[in-house]
């Protein structure tokens, strides 16, 4: 093994370029590690750089519990479980918590230096280990790579693990070194790692000039493309063409449908197979003429009336969906997008043409399966401020949908982007996406349970920063399934139990009157009467809102205070 392949040269290039806020300097110094690296290790390092083992697309997760990574983090290092925990309180990332605790014990790495590939087989290892001893099974093999870790390795191997490489990297910056290597330019890349959901794939391709024989693979999902919101109605004029795209905003969950003959599958916003959980809706699908990947939205729905999401979710995480299940919780797939049809990819199409061959395909559609409600207003139609578009948000809530989306009819489709050109009317009321970081055992008939949870935001570094308390909003039903998770995903107790400290894995979704600048919390705001609207299941920690967007909050609402 050459020093290039080794995970001690890709954690000191991820140090190194974590280390500098500026892109081109975080491009220079990955384009020259890449360079260095072997057919066998360059996929490998570009999708580790991306923080995650596996393609984006792929299905294959580690699942290591926190408990489990604290005990060997103890285990390797020879300090208590108590001093682990206590460390993983101040720092908040079981990375940097091993590389301290390492250099505090003065660990020595056992046997030869770690492989880039030794590693990923590893982690393959690791994800497909399961059943009865599976935890313990997972656990030996992520001991068996940390005893062969020096401080830096260990941080970069547990990083990876807990999807926490807070480096600054993205994907994007991978691509950025790419670039930078093979001489290509950055669209070109990204068009195709958008094909094939595997900046890996993408790296040996630039490396050898196969860019152009790449071709999307229909059941490898792609991300959702993603809206921006507005505050204000005129602000959708800003971007506006002669004419925008008005869509009702559904209350379901994003769904990726893929189908190529009588084979249909879902796919999450997370890109997670969900096919399982909706028959019904691959049912309506699989009797649509030809192939086809739809973007689009599994809402609850009966009688011509669109049902809350807290429907809905009951049908989330089930591993099996019982036939009283889909009587009681009627489904049916929105769609707003056609993403590929017989042969042809339609990503660069106009969506004003995408929609059209929307429309043709849905003629004659099954009874669960529905376009979007779609209108295309002049900007003369919207009023001088779009102050017509109040109209069609309350027309939207009155068909029991959360808002609208608007959209330029000249939009190509961008995956996992944020643009201006998707923009989203949500509600009246501001809400944000956060993750909770701690809970607390309630009072009077909820004492049993861990009902209030202290949420939080992400910062420009990525450290989770809390944001508000909140306890009201989910059903008794959803509060003790969440109990339960919480107890067994608690990072260390305070006050005498009262207080636990929990992995910040689950997002809610938070609605507030007006956001405070607060002392009390290091993220300076606080959100007024805070209460949840319903758990986000479809969304990731790494997409949950950020300190900015709170500040921006504060801000107009300080502007509007003003005028």
């Amino acid at each position: 093994m050459s020093a290039a392949n080794s995970m001690a040269a890709f954690a000191e290039a991820s140090e190194q370029a974590g280390a500098t806020s500026k892109r081109l300097a975080k491009g220079a110094i990955l384009g020259d590690y890449l360079a260095a690296l072997d057919d066998e290790s360059l996929p490998i390092a570009c999708r580790f750089l991306s923080g995650n083992p596996f393609p984006t697309a792929d299905q294959r997760v580690l699942q290591v519990g926190g408990s489990a990574i604290s005990g060997l983090i103890a285990t390797v290092s020879g300090l208590s479980l108590d001093e682990v925990n206590n460390t993983l309180v101040r720092l908040g990332d079981y990375g940097e918590v091993a590389e301290q605790a390492f250099t505090a014990a003065k660990h020595q790495p056992e046997g030869a230096p770690l492989s880039l590939t030794e590693t990923m087989a590893a982690y393959a290892e690791i994800a497909a280990t399961s059943g009865k001893g599976g935890p313990g099974r997972k656990a030996a093999i992520l001991e068996g790579l940390l005893r062969r870790a020096d401080p830096l390795v260990a941080k970069y191997l547990l990083k990876i693990v807990t999807n926490e490489l807070r480096t600054g990297l993205r994907e994007s910056m991978v691509e950025d070194a790419l670039a930078r290597v093979s001489g290509l330019k950055v669209a070109e890349l990204q068009r195709v790692n958008m094909l094939l959901g595997d900046i890996g794939a993408v790296a040996l391709r630039a490396r050898h000039g196969t860019l152009g024989e790449a071709q999307m693979v229909l059941f490898q999902p792609l991300k959702s493309m993603l809206a921006s919101p507005v505050e204000k109605p005129g602000d959708v004029l800003k971007e506006a063409e002669p004419t925008v795209i008005v869509e009702d905003k559904y209350d379901g969950v994003r769904a990726q449908a893929h189908k190529v003959g009588g084979r249909v599958e879902l796919y999450s916003r997370t890109l997670d197979l969900v096919t399982h959980r909706f028959p019904e809706v691959v049912a309506a699908l699989a009797a649509l003429p030809g192939d086809f990947i739809l973007d689009g939205e599994v809402v609850a729905y009966e009688g011509g009336v669109f049902l809350p999401f807290s429907l809905l979710q009951q049908r989330l995480g089930r591993k099996q969906v019982t036939d009283e299940m889909l009587a009681s919780i009627p489904v049916i797939f929105v769609a707003f997008d056609l993403l590929y049809n017989d042969g042809a990819v339609l990503l660069d199409q106009p969506l004003r043409e995408r929609w059209a061959g929307l429309v043709r395909l849905f003629s004659g559609a099954a009874a669960g399966l529905r376009l979007a409600e779609h209108d295309e207003p002049t900007r003369a139609q919207l009023g001088p401020q779009a102050e017509e578009l109040d109209r069609y948000f309350v027309a939207a809530r009155a068909r029991g949908n959360e808002g609208l989306m608007i959209k330029l009819p000249s939009s190509l489709y961008a995956p996992g982007k944020r643009g201006k050109t998707w923009l989203k009317v949500k509600k009246a009321l501001a809400t944000l996406d956060v993750v909770v970081t701690a809970v607390e055992w309630g009072y009077g008939r909820r004492h049993t349970v861990l009902s209030d949870y202290t949420f939080a935001v992400q910062g420009a570094d990525g450290a989770l920063l809390n944001v508000g308390k909140a306890y009201s909003g989910l059903t008794d039903a959803e509060i003790a399934e969440l109990t339960e998770w919480f107890k067994a995903h608690t990072l260390q107790e305070f006050a005498h139990g009262k207080v636990r400290l929990v992995e910040p894995k689950i997002v809610i979704e938070i609605a507030f009157d007006r956001v405070q600048r607060s002392p009390r919390h290091k993220s300076g705001f606080a959100l007024r009467f805070p209460r949840i609207i319903r758990l986000r299941e479809d969304k990731p920690v790494s997409e949950i809102n950020t300190l900015e967007d709170v500040r921006k909050l504060a801000d107009d609402e300080q502007e509007n205070g003003a005028s």
